[in-house]
């Protein structure tokens, strides 16, 4: 009797503690409708605006899809088969437009089922260039826009592991990074390992993120060679030239006369600890014949640099052509050895060579912070970027390239999150090479296109901007109740403008804008792809946290919905936390009203369609003025975005504040678990993808920049796992199994999940197989869907 009770109860325990065994789900019909809704066709214009292409949007591949032999090497996912990335989105369909008759012509030629991607146009606009991925291997094709006809031009198969595979010379001639013929095959793992993997430290400071996908050992060594080696071969009339042997090319660039290839490639000692990119690297100047001219630099293996977001490399950095002239290169070094926190009046030098490269480099320009880029325009201007992320600060100063003595002039200098202050981005055209060089128009006047961030939202504008007054001149902008954001200047002189107009309840469509004339033209006419959304309330709320700051969120609501006559509702709060050096700055209104409602798979907007409010980006600013760094009161200030959040919503009358929610992905899954053990607010919580204990990310994470080392309490008092005891309300955790970020390790999501279960709170762990940081096979997504419909119902929706 005593064997039989014992055994029952063991039946029990086992019952009790067993993983669910759960096939995929799908959530209500409301839901998987908007989820299933398809695709609207992406568009990519000529540089003319004279041709517009139609690109069929691939839906979610199937978990067997998803589920492909990958090999996850240097930081890399690829498809052994295809020697391509093993999670690229792809086109289905080409159809050439005509922007002035709206003709339309499917491109013929193309194979069945075809999957094309990097869809590049040749200098003239006369043709457009495309890979096609097959089965086996992925092949480049040609389009001539006046057939309407695609046909492949190489034999050859072309590598996609790493670095941009094509580029244009000409109209006839196409640069590709092509699998190296002969290559055999590929290496066969041992059934014994040859020896142990040994990695050795000798005493100097190596701090790296912790990045995932990293190579372990000599096998996978041996397969990085194998699968990201390329022959730099032209493709053009009827025939293949190799021009540059088997090598492991991250990067391939033409100058802009198309006579010499700037070229970084990788060699040994390969890294354990750092990806790729950090790899030691080796950058030369050959001719696009392939008789090699300068070796500008042999840099090392980078492990080693000092910590700090605006630390970089001691040696030569961010090679690149000169866009206005015929062969000219520019690079960066650190003044500073790469350490922010040295004290230093120049930081960088930016130094420049012109060809034939056989002098010595002259100094171009040097920053008081980190340099950030620049845009060439003519001889006499350039614009030189630079910043730091530590401040979050930027500048902007015009250059004389033709007068090295001269000094820049300072024309933007602002705050990185100042918003409101941004003039926006320049516009560019094409120079005598097919380059992009800066619009200088005859008054000496830049034309700038912003989001155009206002108290009232977002609202896009082009403006002229005067070099010598700094001026700007809105010439055009977005008004209410649209949200209009310039795509392609046509014609920066006449004024001649693609836009995308989009409202509430109208999706993003194409116009012909001349905005001198103040007419405008219809190009598309998609429709609304998910009619299910019309009638639902949208609005944008503002407020207040406790200390003054100002906030906002999106507020969904279902349609036809009336407070006085339906009630208060379960509310579902959706956010994403940010850092700010400023309060003002962190006050700012983001987003704007009038954007079209286009619900994604990772949006918390589906159930408004189940009776919930949703507050969508509602605001979760982490403000650090002055010395103070804004993680050093992470905690308080997440439970005030909070609160103001959930009084606002309540206070309106809309909102439960028995029946509150919150969620968010990544860094909005971190906040959502902190949330819940540190406020007795919600309800409920959804985390998608986090990371809850940062010991486990010691040399830094989102905008911390201090080590685990320096700033320990800090690591721990913003671990939700340091407090999983006080997670008592009901947590949903959904992690991919293979999830590839920095930081967001699955185990993140298993450990606090076993830590709410040793402290007696009440969660649910979902792992998702073959899914990444983000989600994509259809399976997963409506079961992640079904999950999280489920855990609102039962714990919020239904709750008594």
């Amino acid at each position: 009797m005593k064997k039989l009770v014992l055994s029952a109860l063991l039946l029990v325990a086992v019952q009790a503690f067993a993983q669910d065994e759960l096939k995929y789900q799908r959530p209500p019909a409301a839901i998987y409708d908007l989820a299933m809704a398809p695709a609207t066709p992406a568009v990519s214009f000529n540089d003319k605006g004279t041709v517009m292409l139609l690109l069929g949007r691939s839906t979610y591949p199937t978990i067997e899809e998803l589920s492909q032999p990958e090999y996850r090497l240097a930081g890399q996912r690829i498809n052994p088969a295809t020697f391509g990335q093993s999670r690229s989105s792809y086109y289905t369909n080409i159809t050439i437009t005509d922007p002035n008759t709206k003709k339309q012509s499917p491109v013929t030629g193309l194979p069945a089922d075809a999957r094309i991607g990097a869809i590049s146009w040749s200098p003239s606009g006369k043709y457009f260039a495309f890979l096609v991925t097959g089965t086996n291997g992925i092949t480049l094709w040609k389009a001539d826009v006046a057939a309407k006809t695609a046909t492949q031009v190489s034999r050859r198969k072309i590598n996609t592991t790493i670095g941009n595979p094509i580029a244009w010379l000409s109209d006839d001639a196409i640069l590709v990074q092509a699998v190296p013929v002969n290559m055999g095959a590929a290496p066969e793992k041992p059934l014994a390992a040859e020896g142990p993997t040994v990695q050795e430290t000798k005493g100097k400071a190596a701090p790296a993120a912790t990045y995932q996908d990293l190579l372990k050992n000599p096998y996978d060594e041996k397969l990085f060679d194998y699968y990201f080696q390329t022959e730099l071969v032209v493709v053009g009339n009827g025939s293949e030239k190799v021009i540059a042997p088997a090598a492991v090319y991250t990067s391939v660039r033409p100058s802009p006369d198309k006579q010499y290839l700037l070229v970084n490639r990788l060699r040994k000692p390969y890294s354990y600890l750092v990806p790729a990119e950090r790899f030691p690297t080796t950058i030369e100047i050959i001719k696009i014949s392939g008789e090699k001219v300068k070796t500008l630099a042999e840099n090392p293996l980078d492990e080693i640099r000092p910590t700090g977001f605006d630390a970089t490399v001691s040696f030569p950095r961010s090679f690149n052509w000169r866009a206005d002239v015929a062969a000219t290169v520019v690079w960066v070094q650190a003044l500073d050895g790469g350490d922010p926190r040295r004290k230093i009046a120049v930081r960088d030098e930016v130094k420049m060579l012109t060809a034939p490269f056989t002098g010595e480099a002259v100094s171009l320009a040097r920053t008081t912070m980190r340099y950030r880029g620049l845009q060439w325009g003519n001889a006499q201007l350039a614009l030189l970027s630079e910043g730091m992320r530590s401040l979050q600060k930027t500048k902007v100063s015009k250059i004389d390239p033709s007068n090295l003595a001269k000094e820049p002039v300072v024309l933007i200098d602002r705050s990185d999150n100042d918003r409101y202050n941004d003039p926006g981005d320049p516009v560019t055209v094409k120079s005598s090479f097919g380059t992009n060089v800066l619009y200088i128009s005859p008054a000496k006047e830049l034309l700038m296109t912003s989001e155009g961030a206002s108290p009232q939202g977002d609202m896009p504008f082009i403006a002229s901007f005067n070099l010598e007054t700094r001026k700007q001149n809105i010439l055009w902008r977005s008004a209410a109740p649209y949200y209009e954001t310039p795509v392609e200047i046509i014609d920066p002189a006449k004024l001649l403008v693609i836009t995308s107009r989009e409202s509430v309840e109208d999706p993003a469509n194409y116009f012909l804008r001349d905005i001198k004339r103040k007419k405008s033209t219809q190009l598309t006419s998609f429709t609304h792809p998910q009619p299910q959304l019309l009638g639902v309330q949208k609005q944008l709320l503002k407020y207040k946290r406790k200390d003054g700051v100002d906030l906002t969120a999106m507020l969904y609501l279902p349609k036809g919905y009336d407070p006085a006559k339906d009630g208060r509702l379960p509310v579902l709060m959706w956010a994403y936390p940010r850092e700010y050096k400023s309060a003002s700055d962190a006050a700012q209104v983001r987003g704007s009203q009038y954007r079209f409602t286009r619900v994604g798979y990772g949006s918390a907007i589906f159930w408004v369609t189940q009776g919930f409010a949703v507050m969508d980006a509602t605001e979760m600013p982490i403000v650090g003025e002055g010395n103070r760094e804004p993680n050093d009161n992470f905690i308080e200030q997440v439970v005030m975005n909070a609160e103001a959040a959930a009084e606002k919503i309540t206070s309106m009358g809309v909102g439960d504040k028995n029946r509150l929610a919150v969620g968010g992905h990544s860094y909005g899954a971190f906040m959502t678990a902190n949330l819940m053990a540190h406020t007795d607010i919600f309800k409920a919580g959804i985390a998608r993808s986090g990371a809850y204990n940062r010991t486990l990310t010691p040399f830094g994470f989102q905008n911390e920049q201090r080590t685990y080392w320096q700033a320990p309490e800090v690591y721990y008092k913003m671990s939700p796992f340091s407090y999983a005891d006080k997670i008592k309300e009901p947590l949903l955790m959904i992690h991919g199994e293979a999830d590839n970020n920095s930081g967001t390790f699955p185990v993140q999501s298993e450990r606090l999940y076993n830590a709410i279960k040793g402290n007696g709170g009440i969660a649910r762990l979902v792992f998702l197989p073959q899914e990444s940081h983000g989600y994509a096979a259809k399976e997963s997504i409506l079961h992640m869907l079904w999950e999280m419909d489920q855990w609102l119902t039962k714990y919020l929706k239904d709750a008594k």
